[in-house]
This record gives C-alpha cells, structure tokens and sequence, in this order.
C-alpha cells in the first residue's frame, strides 16, 4: 500500500486504536514518525514505545506504541490529534505565530530546521517552521 501522507496515517492508526479499545498498535516506521512518537512519550500522551528494526532490504521497521488510558474512566489520555499542515496545502508559522492548543494544555508539532519539536520549545529556540500536527 503507497501512503501518500505518512504523518495523517500514523495519527489515523492511533486514532482508531484507541476507538478499538487496543491496548498496542503497530505502524510501519521511518525517522520522522519515531521523532514524532518520542514527543508524545516525553510529553506523557502515550505509555511505552518500541523501535523494531526491519529485516531485509529498504525495511524502516516497526513502531509499537503502548496506549495510555485513564485508570478511572478508561477513555484514552489523547483525546484529539489532528494534521495541520497537509501535502495538498502546507501550513508554515513564524516562532512569534504558532497557535497555542487549547491555551497551552495541548501541543502543536512542529518541523523547524532544528529537527522536529513542540510548540513549546520551538517558542523557546525562537524558530518556526512546518506546523505537521496537534494533540491534546
């Protein structure tokens, strides 16, 4: 299967994961999606997560991804993610113009020429760049 959006694909499968009830889901790796998958562990949306390397020629390997519900409720900690900027339609921001999520409580992520960060530290390192997601 060619996926012609690999960041909207990566937020759809956990979306629908977590729609499932799954407890682990798998999608198919590539640096981004493992940068991306770093930010929401260090950010406290998702509990564990683990590269698997591809075997063979021109594999990226896996990524599992442990999902984090609420003990109480059991309703998933993510509650929205959504994809900004699109292949069709890319949404650039200067460092003074990344929109806060929800007044700070969610991220944006963000693709700055120092890598891909959050809102927060792209604020922080005074560099804008491609807005690719929000979560919170």
């Amino acid at each position: 299967m060619n996926v012609t959006d690999p960041i909207a694909d990566f937020l759809t499968r956990i979306r629908n994961a977590q729609q499932a009830g799954h407890r682990v889901v798998n999608i198919p790796a590539s640096k981004l999606k493992k940068r991306l998958t770093e930010i929401l562990y260090d950010q406290g949306y998702i509990l564990k997560y683990k590269f698997e390397d591809g075997v063979g020629q021109g594999k990226q390997g896996l990524i599992k991804i442990a999902l984090k519900y609420d003990p109480a409720t059991r309703k998933p900690i993510i509650r929205e993610l959504g994809r900004i900027s699109k292949p069709g339609l890319r949404k650039y921001s200067k460092a003074s113009d990344i929109p806060r999520v929800i007044n700070g409580l969610g991220i944006a992520i963000v693709s700055t020429s120092r890598g891909v960060l959050t809102d927060k530290q792209a604020r922080e390192l005074n560099v804008g760049g491609e807005l690719l997601c929000y979560i919170y």
